[in-house]
């Protein structure tokens, strides 16, 4: 499978929508709370995995077999696959109430790298495989736009482990 796709923007219009939509979520806390760069960042991390964990749940085995095709991880273990729409749910609900923040920024730097170098790899093998970032609901192409979502997470995570060390 070559990845010679020419990709056009409608391919990507759910993604787009939803971050969209977490965007205005984590401007509103904002409005409403003060505004904080990390707790923007907390807020836009917990509603993105919320959110994208429970579209993964939604259809769990399909984004088992998805997801299972390019990270390094699950293409290891089943049940880890399994387990990463909970994790991801979890982390979420940990962001936004403010729980084990170094620990939870810890895991998600983890599991962001993990990712992001599993993407990496397949985007260099020029496969064409479809990304199961928002489970398998939407056929969004795994692209270099999958990869650039993974490691802003891991940068955010970053950040916030290094203000928390502060």
């Amino acid at each position: 499978m070559s990845n010679n796709k020419n990709y056009s923007l409608n391919d990507f219009l759910p993604l787009i929508a939803i971050i969209i939509a977490i965007v205005f979520f984590t401007i509103a806390q904002r409005i409403i709370y003060g505004w904080n760069i990390i707790a923007a960042m907390n807020d836009f991390m917990g509603s993105f995995f919320i959110v994208f964990s429970l579209f993964k749940i939604y259809n769990l085995h399909n984004f088992v077999e998805a997801f299972s095709m390019y990270d390094l991880v699950a293409k290891q273990s089943t049940i880890y696959a399994y387990l990463y729409p909970f994790i991801e749910l979890g982390l979420g609900i940990a962001y936004l109430f403010r729980f084990q923040l170094i620990l939870t920024n810890w895991v998600t730097l983890a599991i962001m790298i993990i990712g992001s170098i599993g993407v990496a790899y397949e985007l260099a093998q020029n496969k064409s495989i479809v990304c199961a970032c928002l489970g398998t609901v939407f056929r969004i192409p795994m692209t270099y736009v999958t990869l650039a979502e993974d490691v802003l997470m891991a940068i955010m995570a970053i950040f916030m482990l290094f203000y928390s060390y502060q």
